[in-house]
């Protein structure tokens, strides 16, 4: 009996052993399971959802649409509000005309300056109170065009040369940044600074400043 109750013993013990074996067995599966399905989900292409490009979404911390869009529209408002339109409109009776100029990034990263060029134009037409002439790239091939009228096109619907509408002001400028790093933290400063100038007498009439600071904390977990 003692013999049977000693093998009775070893086969519980291996039972037991056993059933350990297979709990470790089971969760490195489950581990194994869960890193596989993590891998799968970051190897799938990227999520992509549809937003209201009025939006205000900042994802890095640098300059971007809605910088461009709200900075032209303040800083134009802001001009559009000073005395030099009366003063102009009391010497000639008219509307002042306007030309946006060179707007130059003497920043430390890459800006769209032309983007916010045609937030500027945008900003101004929409206010009304000025006119707004091309550039000078956009002058180029509208006098292509009209030399093409010319050889092309019957003589009731050529466009003549010579009628263009000469600018009276010219809004220049430039954005510049400051950048203050320390671990996880950075703090990124950007300045606007436009000055809108008589082409005839070079007097500046308007000189704006926008200011902006961005704190951007990186985050301290990455898988």
């Amino acid at each position: 009996m003692k013999g049977v109750s000693h093998g009775l013993g070893v086969f519980s013990s291996t039972s037991n052993v056993s059933k350990e074996d297979l709990r470790t067995t089971v969760v490195i599966r489950t581990c194994l399971l869960v890193v596989l399905a993590f891998a799968v989900g970051c190897a799938s292409g990227p999520r992509v959802s549809r937003t209201d490009s009025s939006e205000m979404i900042d994802v890095s911390g640098f300059w971007n649409d809605t910088d461009s869009r709200l900075v032209s529209e303040e800083m134009i408002d802001d001009s559009v509000g000073r005395i030099w339109i009366d003063d102009f409109r009391g010497l000639t009776g008219n509307k002042p005309t306007v030309i946006v100029g060179s707007v130059q990034n003497r920043s430390s990263e890459h800006i769209n300056t032309r983007t916010f060029a045609k937030d500027l134009e945008r900003a101004f037409v929409n206010s009304g109170r000025v006119r707004l002439v091309a550039s000078s790239n956009e002058r180029s091939g509208m006098r292509e065009e009209r030399i093409d009228q010319l050889r092309n096109s019957t003589l009731d619907s050529a466009k003549s040369m010579g009628k263009e509408i000469g600018a009276d002001f010219m809004l220049i400028g430039g954005i510049n940044t400051i950048i203050d790093e320390a671990g996880g933290t950075s703090v990124r400063f950007y300045q606007v600074e436009l000055e809108l100038i008589n082409l005839e007498t070079n007097e500046k009439v308007w000189i704006g400043q926008k200011k902006i600071k961005k704190v951007v904390e990186q985050s301290r977990f990455r898988l």
